[in-house]
């Protein structure tokens, strides 16, 4: 018998039963890998299951095209939304992995995410190919080549703008990527009806309009009910009506893009679980949901970064089924899970401006934090005339170098706040502008201390600054007294106790004990 796999998160022989059973629970975090025919599928896949002795089980769709595999044309396992596993560890190789899947390789590169890490170039890949078994440029080469199909598949823009629009340097090097994934020319797979050459005028800003998939369960109204209630003025824009659809500027290199979302193409989460929801909106055969989206971008270069955010943003990545198995027996949150199948947990679009908003909202209402939080990006938001693209009717991210060179003196007439969170915020400026690192990718436990060193800043906004920034599932806000009444309990400490069964899945736990207060926000906030 073989020893277990550590880079899998089941042995081979319980890979092999969930991929015999067609069991769907385990679709994007594992990937049979089949010798006799050189094709990867998704446990899923509705073909005819090989041989025991015929099978290879890998962690990522990379990793399969790395030891020779090429994407099954039946399942389309490179279509299956990405796992929250990697998000819910805190190791050098989870922050890698969240790096190259937010774009690091492309932006500087494999020396320059090494950099980050503090490692050298060769212990990286060394690190990934023993923990995933593709190296960091196979796993950039593996994302460009999955978007660039979606763009194939859904947009009417020539193949040489979807090359350009995934990441590749070259139509020969997209070319050549494309067969090796998927064992065709770019050409031969299938396009929308009616595609051919862009009619977008010289100087227009790219649109690209795409129906991103995420695991049904999906709850549209939720989600947009919270962001109703975190709406920033100058950021967002949001329609009164319930089911209205939603714009929202979105930080990429290039400056500033929009995301609109249809949230009345999404089909309500009855109609999902009820099979009624047949067609473009979801796909029963694969349990997937369409979400809408139409990015309006600096450049077709900023598609890919634009279409990872918007992805992190609506937390499509979330896997209902794991979290039910995780939290759904506990006594108190079962039941949450059963009203609100589909809650997600949405991050922050830019995490520097979610810190600094964050530290503005502590102790005062939405509406007050949110009125706060518009006055700061109408005064210190990046100019839309500046060096980066900026988005018409919508302002750019927060320049924290800039605000950090005002006097805490200023920002208290400016802001009409107290002279406290002034200084708390200017400190804050001032170590985001000296390099501090809140993104996904970042030493969380480093960033958690570096906030708390910070005069003003405290557990609570740590570990909201954790949940939505960071990206990690597991912060707990156990100070926050809506959490504490939902929880019945007085004191943090109490609340932790409560939530320590519900590693490493804290941070959804906390979304569904907030559900009903931010839907009654929403309501509030639309009316």
């Amino acid at each position: 018998m073989l020893p277990p796999d550590p880079t899998l998160p089941l042995d081979a022989d319980a890979c092999y039963r969930a991929a015999s059973g067609r069991d769907a629970r385990w679709d994007g975090r594992i990937y049979l890998g089949v010798t006799s025919t050189g094709i990867y599928c998704r446990p899923s896949c509705p073909a005819r299951k090989p041989r025991r002795e015929n099978c290879r089980f890998f962690p990522s769709a990379a990793a399969c095209v790395a030891a020779g595999f090429r994407a099954c044309k039946r399942c389309r396992p490179e279509a299956v939304p990405g796992t929250r596993d990697w998000d819910a560890r805190g190791d050098l190789i989870a922050r890698a992995v969240r790096r190259i899947r937010d774009g690091a390789i492309d932006e500087v590169g494999v020396a320059g995410l090494a950099a980050e890490l503090a490692v050298s170039e060769r212990h990286l890949r060394r690190m990934l190919l023993e923990a995933i078994g593709a190296t960091p440029v196979q796993l950039a080469r593996t994302r460009r080549a999955h978007a660039a199909r979606a763009l194939i598949e859904q947009t009417p823009l020539p193949l040489a703008d979807v090359a350009f629009a995934a990441g590749f340097g070259s139509v020969r090097q997209f070319g050549d990527t494309m067969r090796e994934q998927f064992g065709v020319a770019p050409s031969a797979l299938p396009r929308r009806a009616g595609a051919g050459p862009s009619d977008r005028a010289p100087g227009d800003r790219p649109r690209v309009a795409l129906r991103l998939q995420t695991r049904a369960p999906f709850d549209p109204e939720a989600l947009r009910a919270f962001l109703v209630a975190h709406a920033i003025p100058g950021r967002d824009e949001i329609a009164a009506a319930p089911s209205a659809g939603t714009a929202h500027a979105i930080d990429v290199p290039g400056g500033t893009a929009v995301a609109r979302i249809d949230w009345a193409g999404i089909p309500p989460v009855s109609a999902q679980l009820s099979g009624r929801a047949t067609g473009r909106g979801t796909d029963r055969a694969t349990g997937l949901v369409d979400v809408p989206v139409e990015l309006e971008l600096p450049g077709l270069a900023d598609a890919l970064p634009a279409i990872q955010r918007v992805r992190r943003m609506l937390d499509l990545d979330a896997d209902p089924a794991q979290l039910q198995a995780a939290l759904g027996a506990d006594p108190l949150l079962g039941p949450l899970l059963t009203a609100r199948p589909g809650l997600r947990l949405p991050a922050a679009r830019e995490p520097h401006e979610f810190a600094l908003a964050t530290v503005l909202g502590q102790q005062v209402s939405l509406a007050a934090a949110r009125t706060l939080q518009g006055r700061l990006v109408a005064a210190y938001a990046e100019p839309a005339d500046g060096p980066r693209s900026g988005a018409p009717g919508f302002v750019g991210r927060i320049d924290a170098a800039r605000l950090a060179e005002v006097p805490p003196a200023a920002l208290r007439e400016e802001l009409r706040i107290t002279g406290a969170r002034a200084e708390t915020l200017s400190a804050l400026a001032g170590a985001l502008a000296a390099g501090l690192d809140l993104g996904p990718g970042a030493d969380r436990a480093r960033a958690r201390a570096e906030l708390l060193a910070l005069r003003g800043i405290g557990p609570w906004t740590v570990e909201l600054v954790a949940m939505r920034a960071l990206g990690d599932p597991d912060a707990f806000p156990a100070g926050d007294l809506i959490l504490r009444r939902a929880l019945g309990v007085e004191q943090p400490r109490e609340a932790e106790r409560l939530a320590e069964p519900w590693r490493p899945f804290r941070g959804y736990a906390t979304q569904f004990l907030w559900a009903d207060f931010l839907a009654e926000q929403a309501r509030k906030d639309t009316r």
